[in-house]
């Protein structure tokens, strides 16, 4: 019997499955192994915890595994991929295949086939796959992922420092928002002034923890809440578009699945919404589709198929 062990790691959490030719024998979950986010040690300590744990649940010893396949957040990091082959090639037998989280979760929706994957977690980056059909060449095309300090539009960072911008603009002008309300509650109950402070610190805060707090603002009726998730969509739906015009020339215009991924576009609607509108009118060839990618089946799909 062949074994694989696939491992979505992203920003927030890290998924690991070890499966079979035909089932998943475990599944288990920690928090983000990602080395910007919380540091070697700390992540090395969750990623071998996790690794124990799955090969116990499906009673396996991974050094008989055949193939590992690994989708990280951070993948264009030299130091994360150092980092990961280090220790899963310590961790598991067979071979490695390593590559980016969106990877995987284009492998989830499209299974290797042509498509649109949309992230909008923590950040936020577009990629598309067109194959040619006459000779099965790949062709890929990325958008966005230039972190949060150069672009990540429409992501929860972005989302929840907008709105820290909106809520003091709307103060300066006298609009009406429960923006600064909210988050002030959030974090701890503090004051306009130390709102301020904190979102001026150093080290910053981690804006994208806002991004549910935004959300409950436009359900509970918030205009100006609600028109910054809309703006969200949109850019979202631009970097889009921007991919689907690149994959034209390999896909004579047809018709071409857009899947999603990550915290906001999997929870917030109003963005996926705003993000589906806009590429009715500047892509309509694009079809977003109606479930959220799953990058833990793309790694276990990639495993399984090399």
């Amino acid at each position: 019997m062949a074994l694989f062990l696939a491992i979505d790691s992203g920003g927030t959490k890290t998924r690991c499955a070890v499966a079979d030719e035909t089932r998943v024998l475990a599944k288990t979950t920690t928090g983000s192994v990602k080395l910007t986010r919380v540091g070697e040690e700390e992540a090395t300590k969750r990623l071998r915890a996790m690794l124990s744990e799955v090969a116990s649940s499906a009673g396996v010893d991974l050094r008989d595994v055949t193939r590992t396949c690994a989708g990280l957040g951070g993948f264009g990091i030299d130091a994360v991929r150092e980092w990961a082959e280090r220790e899963l090639k310590k961790a598991a037998g067979g071979d490695l295949v390593l590559c980016g989280d969106e990877e995987i979760a284009l492998d989830g929706a499209f299974n290797g086939g042509t498509g649109i994957l949309v992230v909008a977690g923590t950040g936020t980056i577009v990629m598309g796959r067109a194959v040619e059909r006459a000779t099965g060449e790949i062709h890929k095309f990325i958008s966005g992922g230039w972190g949060h300090v150069l672009g990540d539009e429409g992501s929860g960072y972005w989302i929840g420092l907008e709105a820290l911008r909106a809520g003091f603009w709307a103060k300066d002008r006298g609009v009406p928002t429960t923006l600064l309300e909210k988050i002030g509650e959030f974090w701890g109950g503090i004051s306009l002034g130390e709102i301020v402070g904190k979102a001026n610190g150093i080290p910053a805060p981690d804006f994208a923890t806002l991004a549910p707090v935004v959300s409950k603002c436009a359900q509970d009726g918030d205009d100006l809440a609600l028109s910054l998730l809309q703006r969200g969509g949109e850019e979202l739906g631009d970097v889009v578009s921007i991919v689907a015009v690149k994959m034209r020339e390999f896909t004579g215009g047809g018709e071409v699945g857009v899947a999603y991924t990550g915290s906001v576009l999997e929870h917030i609607a109003p963005v996926r919404e705003a993000m589906a509108r806009t590429l009715k009118g500047v892509a309509p060839e694009v079809r977003v589709l109606e479930c959220a990618a799953d990058a833990l089946e793309g790694a276990i799909w990639r495993a399984r198929n090399g």
